[in-house]
């Protein structure tokens, strides 16, 4: 596994400019199609976008000896995915963000317990620093949110904690385009499943949103499967924060949702944390150059 967290934040920070995209094409789009069609189409359009890359290896890019591993991945991530776009349709924009971006908050514990990456301490005071600044922005408690939607929400954050730690622990082997690739495939297949009962045929500006969103979702998986093998899991997990930011201005621009005073300090705390994780993790010393 190799470890570069720098690179490893860039490509945290290109995900979350993707995922934060996405999210408000499926906002847009859910007043119109069920999450089930969702679901699919996003996968459905990963699985298409692959196939020149597909053709151009000759079938070899795809050859795994880690199938289990991506079973996992996949099964983690489709839940996580059902759980987001539904806290999306049924929520703000910017608290469904905030709900699935808990993420780093689980992902310590999972990689700890599940592949042994054990995290610097700074990971979580600067994990509970960029949660406070989240809480700026979205101020829970102060307007009523639907209160399954909020554990649906919650619950994705889990399941994408543990679709991103199950990512680590086959990075060792399998290339970024190959974890994408046979995501998009057992997803896509999981996914047709539900439509037996749910198909709803989109309008053609409904359609054109799931593309969307399906292409940036895309571009967004690369990019944080990038991350993951770039750096540990719980190293890159505070970095993905800044969607939540990004989420709040694309709600401005969108809906006119304006950011107060509180929404900005939020903002700089996020950044704070994650830059605070970055500067702090390469002072820490590793186990070998300390002696021990």
């Amino acid at each position: 596994m190799r470890n570069n967290l720098t690179r490893g934040a860039l490509h945290a920070f290109a995900a979350a400019a993707a995922f934060s995209l996405m999210g408000a094409c499926i906002k847009t789009a859910s007043r119109h199609a069920p999450n089930e069609v969702i679901v699919f189409v996003r996968c459905a359009v990963s699985l298409i976008i692959l196939f020149p890359w597909l053709a151009r290896k000759g079938g070899l890019g795809v050859r795994t000896r880690r199938l289990g591993g991506h079973l996992w991945r996949a099964g983690f991530g489709i839940l996580a995915m059902y759980a987001f776009f539904y806290a999306i349709a049924h929520l703000p924009l910017a608290e469904a963000m905030l709900l699935t971006y808990s993420t780093p908050l689980w992902i310590p514990f999972i990689a700890w317990f599940w592949i042994g990456e054990r995290p610097p301490a700074v990971v979580y005071p600067s994990a509970a620093l960029g949660m406070v600044g989240v809480a700026f922005i979205v101020k829970p408690g102060l307007h009523a949110i639907s209160p399954v939607a909020g554990m649906v929400g919650l619950a994705s954050g889990i399941l994408a904690a543990c679709a991103m730690v199950s990512i680590r622990r086959i990075t060792d082997t399998e290339p970024p385009a190959r974890i994408v690739f046979y995501f998009a495939l057992l997803g896509t297949a999981i996914s047709a499943i539900p439509l037996v009962w749910a198909w709803q045929m989109p309008d053609l500006p409904t359609l054109a949103l799931l593309l969307g969103a399906g292409l940036l979702a895309t571009a967004g998986q690369m990019q944080l499967t990038r991350a993951y093998s770039c750096a540990p899991a719980a190293l890159i997990g505070p970095f993905t924060y800044v969607a939540v930011p990004i989420s709040g201005a694309l709600a401005w621009l969108v809906w006119d949702e304006r950011p107060d005073r509180w929404s900005l300090l939020g903002a700089a705390l996020v950044i704070a944390s994650c830059v605070l994780v970055g500067v702090r993790s390469r002072q820490t010393p590793s186990p070998a150059r300390s002696g021990r």
